[in-house]
């Protein structure tokens, strides 16, 4: 075998590498949430071709209002941050159909090639692969100890600058978490859906035509899940 063959080998051999960890795109959704800090808003979609039933259970409970008034409570500089589980970590009581919903785990949904990179959205979990429930973490940068060991689900569109700003609170650490000295609270969440031919919806999901029906069908959607959460606060805080 001639120099000349070794060399082509070698060079076909590193980009067959470079090819194989590549990493995959994954289309988003149509559907976007918003989370509302005092800081600024954060705004994401999901993957529902790598992560089905991860992204479908986060926007079940993003619709029934279960992170409005939960927190992110760790924010570990240049890694992730991380909201609470929402069974702990909210300050309004949860109603009979948030609890039946709040404690639902998912499975560990991985896709080869989507990794870890600043915005990614991915499922906290214990132990067990399969213990996701409603906590997850936005990765700060690369995290590539984490591919394929937790679950990407998403990727955050607008509000890494905000995410980047909570780097700079006070902090202090409880065993593996570095967690801020302030409640970083969620004071609002709503969802909304984007049309336009590169995004994907959920199975099941109607999608939308841009008519005015369905514009108004979306917003009352969207209020509706935060119907009961304004109703409490307007008892707890306003005169009788």
């Amino acid at each position: 075998m001639t120099r000349e063959t070794h060399l082509s080998l070698a060079v076909a051999v590193l980009l067959g590498l470079g090819l194989a960890q590549a990493d995959v795109v994954p289309k988003i959704s149509e559907e976007r949430v918003v989370f509302q800090l005092t800081y600024g808003d954060i705004e994401f979609a999901f993957f529902p071709e790598v992560a089905p039933k991860t992204s479908a259970h986060i926007f079940e409970l993003v619709t029934l209002g279960l992170y409005t008034t939960n927190h992110i409570f760790r924010v570990d500089k240049g890694f992730v941050a991380q909201t609470a589980d929402v069974v702990s970590g909210r300050t309004l009581p949860l109603n009979d159909q948030q609890k039946e919903h709040a404690g639902k785990n998912v499975p560990l949904e991985v896709m080869k090639g989507v990794n870890h990179h600043e915005g990614s959205v991915s499922m906290a979990r214990g132990g067990d692969p399969n213990s996701g429930a409603s906590s997850f973490f936005v990765t700060y940068g690369d995290a590539p100890h984490l591919d394929q060991q937790y679950g990407i689900f998403g990727k955050v569109l607008k509000g890494m600058d905000i995410l980047h700003k909570l780097e700079g609170l006070p902090t202090k650490r409880e065993g593996i978490f570095v967690m801020p000295l302030e409640r970083i609270t969620i004071v609002n969440s709503y969802w909304y859906r984007a049309h336009g031919p590169l995004h994907v919806t959920f199975e099941g999901s109607t999608g939308g035509s841009g008519d005015c029906a369905s514009e108004l069908e979306e917003l009352k959607m969207r209020f509706d899940s935060q119907a009961e959460e304004l109703q409490r606060v307007r008892k707890k805080c306003l005169p009788a």
